[in-house]
């Protein structure tokens, strides 16, 4: 019970903070509470349960939620321009899942190819799916645990690359401001337009950055 208290206490802080300049502790604790939620949907599509104690679902109509749908609305369209690319994730990078040191520092890996030419959130995008696609792969190899490995990662990730960007543009609530077209024509998009070639790239990183374990 205690627990439950006190990870609502912390849910309602995090929601708090996007309503106004946040820190960049309140920046990685919100990219946290967000992998969470994007993993657990995702998990979710894909007929798998997982459990996060510290997990809160984000109040309806909340800043929160609204962040955290259009991320997996912007998701959803980059599986739909490259869908190979975030399945399957373990077995193209050819890491066991049984070692929580190999899982993350592929995750790390790839995270720090996306974002070596700069930063769009296109790009923050496509590193939520991929911390998604690693967590749908170690579930489905009995390893739930990982899971939670993936999502700390993600957060370090954010504090040492990330922070400073999402400061400067006033926090995660930035990224409302992407308008997601439904034209089905819609390769003229803003997210198409910087990720039509960048699936290719992702792909052949995930073969070539990392050494064979």
């Amino acid at each position: 019970m205690e627990v439950l208290r006190r990870s609502s206490v912390f849910a309602a802080e995090i929601m708090d903070a996007f309503d106004r300049s946040p820190t960049d502790k309140e920046l990685v604790a919100q990219a946290k509470a967000l992998g969470r939620e994007f993993v657990h949907a995702r998990l979710l599509r894909a007929g798998l349960a997982w459990s996060a104690p510290e997990r809160a679902a984000p109040a309806p109509g909340g800043r929160l939620a609204e962040v955290c749908a259009v991320l997996l609305r912007l998701g959803d369209e980059l599986e739909l321009i490259r869908p190979s690319i975030y399945r399957n994730v373990a077995r193209q990078l050819n890491i066991s899942l049984q070692s929580e040191t190999v899982v993350t520092d592929a995750f790390l890996a790839v995270s720090a190819q996306i974002f070596s030419a700069g930063i769009t959130w296109g790009k923050v995008v496509s590193l939520y799916l991929v911390a998604a696609g690693l967590a749908v792969d170690c579930v489905r190899h009995a390893q739930p645990a990982m899971v939670h490995a993936l999502v700390d990662c993600l957060g370090e990730f954010v504090r040492k690359t990330l922070a400073t960007w999402l400061r400067r543009r006033g926090g995660w609530t930035d990224v409302l401001k992407c308008v997601v077209s439904t034209d089905p024509g819609f390769r003229s998009h803003w997210l198409v337009a910087a990720f039509y070639s960048f699936g290719r790239f992702l792909k052949a990183a995930f073969f070539v950055l990392l050494p064979e374990r």
